[in-house]
């Protein structure tokens, strides 16, 4: 059997890279920050099927790997983020839907999901009665969800992590959903401009915060004429330190820099889909 992960070892990359908030070391015995990272495992549970990544992947392996690194550098060390569309594309969310899929997010234990469009393939009803069993707090800032009751209690903005003894902000982004969801929940979403509701979120919280990451569901690669994609959300905005992507299925091996709005260059990545791979970063 294959084995479904391969490492994205990005310590020579990013070690040495000016924060935008600036210093990043508190004093000399900081612990370093493991942060692992996946996107669009799209109800992959088991390993892949058919295609080149036949025998990659699948939800006990996933997590074994999860558990290696908890184990070998502290879990209070490691961060854990899902950039979105953990739902669709097996039978396992045709039979059991997105409560199974929370369950499984809560099983890992991701310390921080964003959504996915497909998230919303069961209706917006169905999307926050799954999310009301959600132990991991589900972030997105460019959203109004206060028309949906169940939605609006489970999604906040942003939230503060504790690891490795910083302050991490992690900051929600999902897609435009205007022409993927139904014409009814279309009518009742509120969208608001990524670029503002991004940089505003990102103002609010980055004094309080030795790091800010923007873990998006837009995608690097264009899915529709007009879509804001990580690199230009990056050139528009300031204050943030990764973004962690989803949405494009881009598999990388490396991380594409982009200049911000102060001329900073930020790191962008993205792991694929079905989770045969896990992106896995070492911050010094």
């Amino acid at each position: 059997m294959k084995k479904f992960f391969v490492g994205i070892a990005l310590l020579a990359c990013l070690f040495g890279l000016g924060l935008a908030g600036g210093a990043w070391w508190k004093d000399a015995h900081t612990p370093r920050l493991t942060i692992l990272h996946v996107n669009d495992t799209h109800s992959y549970l088991e390993p892949v099927r058919s295609g080149e990544l036949t025998g990659m992947g699948g939800a006990l392996e996933r997590a074994a790997y999860i558990d290696s690194v908890m184990q070998a550098d502290g879990p209070e060390n490691v961060l854990l983020l899902h950039a979105g569309d953990f739902s669709q594309g097996t039978s396992y969310y045709s039979e059991f839907g997105a409560p199974l899929m929370v369950k499984v997010l809560n099983a890992m234990h991701y310390d921080v999901a964003t959504l996915g469009n497909h998230e919303f393939d069961n209706g917006i009803e169905a999307l926050g009665a799954a999310l009301s069993a959600s132990e991991v707090p589900i972030v997105v800032c460019n959203y109004d969800f206060s028309n949906f009751e169940k939605m609006g209690r489970r999604i906040r903005p942003y939230v503060i992590v504790e690891k490795a003894g910083r302050k991490i902000g992690v900051v929600g982004v999902l897609c435009s959903l205007k022409s993927m969801v139904s014409a009814e929940i279309s009518a009742r979403l509120v969208e608001k401009d990524m670029v503002s509701s991004v940089q505003e979120t990102v103002n609010a919280i980055r004094s309080q915060c030795d790091m800010v990451i923007a873990l998006t569901h837009i995608g690097i690669e264009e899915h529709n004429p007009g879509d804001i994609l990580d690199p230009m959300l990056c050139a528009a905005t300031e204050g943030i330190d990764l973004f962690v992507s989803g949405h494009s299925h881009t598999f990388m091996d490396k991380p594409l820099y982009v200049k911000n709005l102060k001329g900073r260059k930020v790191p962008i990545v993205q792991v694929g889909w079905t989770g045969s791979y896990m992106g896995e970063l070492h911050w010094e």
